[in-house]
């Protein structure tokens, strides 16, 4: 008996995936969407930073020998977007002329994508802002390209009234 065509297993669907979507192999993206405003500030290749952390706050009761701990407020840390710089980078500037100028603190998600554009995860971020934008030295003589890089500061990801609903 002959192996079916299904005897090949992940690799005819990986070659079946590539002809359907023209991309090879699982790459993942990162969309950052705002809400409340015009600006689409495109796919980012790399993210880095996105975290939480508590501080350990202890207290003893009465005359109890043993300290009972507590979590304190969460602290967030900056998020760190990069890509090389390109078409995107322009609405990037745009955008951040506009904070600039209104200070105004926005909210929206961070998007995992994978390779057809579906979103694997989300992160929404509570009142988030630029705190830094910078490019890689321009080097013309360089096999590689400019890195643009974008870092926000937010006031959270984490739903505090979670547990209230």
């Amino acid at each position: 008996m002959s192996p079916g065509p299904l005897s090949s297993g992940p690799k005819l669907v990986g070659k079946a995936l590539e002809q359907l979507t023209g991309q090879v192999g699982m790459s993942h993206r990162y969309v950052i969407g705002i809400d409340r405003s015009d600006y689409g500030l495109g796919d980012w290749t790399k993210a880095a930073g996105l975290g939480v952390s508590w501080q350990k706050h202890g207290y003893r009761v009465g005359g109890a020998t043993h300290e009972s701990i507590v979590p304190g407020n969460p602290t967030y840390t900056n998020v760190t977007l990069s890509r090389a710089a390109g078409r995107d980078s322009e609405t990037v500037q745009s955008w951040l002329r506009t904070v600039n100028r209104e200070r105004e603190l926005l909210s929206g998600a961070i998007y995992l994508v994978d390779f057809l554009g579906l979103p694997v995860v989300t992160w929404k971020l509570r009142e988030f802002f630029p705190t830094a934008w910078r490019l890689t030295e321009f080097d013309s003589g360089g096999a590689r390209p400019a890195i643009e890089t974008l870092e926000l500061a937010h006031a959270g990801f984490l739903d505090a009234e979670s547990r209230f609903k």
